[in-house]
């Protein structure tokens, strides 16, 4: 019963963790648009109230004219919307998440037993929820002590690239890869939403209270809002891909995983970085930004290259004559059998997928028929994709990858 709780936990919180992260970061892309988008003011009147930009826009049969002021209105409206809850929302319910999914289950998703030098359960999760915190408290003091500077921008950007890639690369040698590819996600997510929390709210709430209580008001706040407001655009593809990214053992489970990590958020941030430039490509602003666009491009489809399996000389099992043959010469030849595959099965697979259990994609592994009848798909997620056992892939040895293969491409036979 704990098992199918969990479930309906972490099908619930899914849901709501994908609706309200696609409205903050629909809200976040928009206001780049925006931002990116204004032009001058023809209407003298909004000049001399102080607006620096405006936009003219059409959809859903109405049109919209949004304004920007340079610093501060001249009067607050009765009614100001602010946009945080998105943000916090959807990290409220991505922690709780990655707590039913990932803590919840330290031994299993946490820990490689593969690994000699794995760390206990507890100091699995210790060393999670501390990716977390210290790479707030790293990239938030590069941007106190650079940002400000001249070429802070560049400078923070090249330092927070390099922070980014050892904590890849930390992650990678620390947690199974599967988990350390979303932990990079959540480790990203968590600096987004902290750059809300932390300043660009409270910049906000402190222009507000300067406005309504007459005193002027300093546009730094402004300054640094947006500063980290682009920070958080430029994490965004890359937080989204960590998280997509468990669906793909092949990816996480690469001996150089921490590469292919960082290669895929670089390429993600470069195509980020080509969206924000076009806007103000097309009033002018700055040049075509194609570059970046073919960077990015570029390393995904070199990634793709480099990440190809080698060709199998193996016929498949539909074809081959070990399919036909009789048993005892199978079994002659050292192809295995389900006699070999069966303690296989029933350590590492029928906890998800038998007639007892909920039989995860109605996968049942728990007698011959039934895994004779999965055969193809027990190659392609176990041997091809590398993603099973789930959540867990290290769980399994090269060894035991092996016995799979040579049991499927020997016929898959079961009898």
């Amino acid at each position: 019963m704990e098992s199918y709780f969990l479930d309906w936990a972490n099908l619930l919180l899914r849901w709501l963790h994908v609706i309200t992260a696609i409205a903050w970061v629909g809200s976040s892309f928009y206001f780049v648009f925006l931002d990116s988008s204004l032009t001058p003011p023809q209407d003298e009147d909004l000049k001399k109230q102080g607006v620096s930009g405006e936009l003219w826009a059409v959809h859903g049969g109405g049109f919209y004219h949004p304004v920007k002021f340079a610093v501060s209105p001249p009067k607050l409206p009765d009614h100001l919307h602010w946009f945080y809850w998105e943000s916090y929302t959807t990290w409220l319910s991505g922690f709780a998440l990655l707590t039913v999914s990932y803590l919840w289950n330290a031994n299993i998703y946490l820990v490689d037993p593969s690994n000699p030098q794995a760390l206990h359960p507890h100091a699995a999760i210790a060393a999670a929820l501390g990716f977390l915190v210290v790479f707030w408290l790293l990239y938030d003091g590069i941007c106190r002590v650079f940002g400000n500077k001249p070429r802070g921008d560049a400078i923070v950007g090249a330092l927070v690239l390099v922070l980014v890639g050892f904590a890849a690369w930390l992650a990678c040698h620390i947690f199974p890869g599967q988990a350390a590819f979303l932990l990079m996600g959540a480790m990203l997510a968590t600096s987004m939403s902290a750059n809300v929390f932390f300043w660009i709210i409270p910049g906000q709430r402190t222009v507000v209270k300067d406005l309504k209580e007459g005193r002027p008001v300093d546009p730094i706040h402004g300054k640094r809002g947006k500063q980290r407001s682009v920070h958080n655009t430029y994490f965004t593809l890359p937080v989204l891909f960590a998280m997509l990214s468990n669906h793909y053992g092949w990816l996480y489970s690469h001996a150089q995983n921490w590469l292919v990590l960082i290669l895929m958020m670089f390429a993600g941030a470069a195509i980020r970085q080509f969206f924000v430039l076009r806007h103000g490509y097309k009033l002018g602003r700055n040049g075509h930004p194609w570059p970046y666009a073919l960077v990015g491009v570029l390393v995904l489809v070199g990634t793709a290259v480099w990440l190809k399996p080698a060709p199998s000389a193996a016929t498949p099992a539909a074809t081959t004559p070990a399919a036909a043959a009789p048993a005892a010469a199978v079994a002659a030849s050292g192809v295995p059998g389900y006699e070999q595959l069966g303690p296989f099965f029933t350590q590492h697979c029928v906890v998800c997928h038998s007639s007892a259990t909920l039989a995860q994609k109605n996968v049942k592994l728990d007698a011959p028929d039934e895994v004779k009848s999965h055969a193809a798909q027990i190659y392609q997620q176990v041997v091809v994709l590398r993603k099973m056992p789930f959540g867990n892939p290290g769980a399994l040895t090269a060894e035991d990858r092996d016995l799979v293969k040579r049991w499927y491409e020997g016929g898959a036979r079961v009898n």
